[in-house]
């Protein structure tokens, strides 16, 4: 019977963990849109949005808590529960990038911002696929699809290279528009970091279906 109750609060565990990576990637795929058509009124939803994702990692973790709480888990329970914890985390704070540029696009005056920087359209598609793809795997347990969405990092960060190098001829053309710069490198940075947050899941359905991380045995 305390078998059953326990797989019963997992399953509702991964529902909610599948509910929060639905919002994540709505905030992704609204911030590229708010920031291709510089749609004000969208980036502010974009960030009430993530008051919303907040609230999911908050009642994830307290089921989480709950869960190891109440029961005693084997090492596969403690694996999923562990990987449930840390996963909200790395897709609150993917939910916390697409609020930040969001604010920035706030910010952008008369100038379409999207096409300035050539190569940030590119990495902002890139981070959507990488949390597209590490939801899923996740989802599904697809360890294929996680150790693709590993070797995608490279490229984002290959592309963050790029940007800098953008950025830095802009500023040799135009010295006075090192505001408008700072902003782009910041956009650039925080999609960086969605890529990161990305991989992060990855690993963590690594730890989850084999106990190992980065080929070190944690449980």
């Amino acid at each position: 019977m305390m078998r059953t109750l326990f797989d019963a609060e997992l399953n509702k565990l991964n529902v909610d963990l599948t509910k929060m990576g639905h919002l994540v990637e709505v905030s992704i795929e609204n911030m590229i849109d708010a920031f291709k058509h510089q749609d004000k009124t969208l980036a502010k939803e974009i960030m009430d949005n993530d008051r919303l994702i907040n609230d999911m990692e908050r009642a994830i973790e307290s089921r989480s808590f709950n869960l190891i709480l109440r029961q005693q888990p084997i090492a596969s329970d403690l694996r999923n529960v562990t990987s449930a914890l840390k996963i909200v985390t790395d897709l609150e704070r993917i939910g916390d990038q697409a609020a930040d540029i969001a604010e920035i696009i706030l910010n952008f005056e008369g100038e379409h911002a999207y096409r300035t920087v050539e190569h940030i359209p590119t990495m902002a598609k890139k981070a959507k696929m990488m949390v597209h793809e590490a939801i899923d795997a996740f989802i599904k347990k697809d360890l294929s699809t996680a150790q693709m969405v590993i070797k995608m990092d490279d490229e984002i960060d290959s592309l963050f290279q790029e940007v800098k190098q953008e950025v830095t001829e802009i500023l040799k053309e135009n010295s006075e528009r090192i505001d408008y710069c700072i902003d782009f490198l910041m956009i650039a940075k925080y999609l960086e970091r969605v890529g990161d947050h990305a991989v992060n899941i990855c690993e963590w359905l690594e730890f989850n279906q084999t106990g190992t991380m980065n080929d070190h045995r944690l449980i």
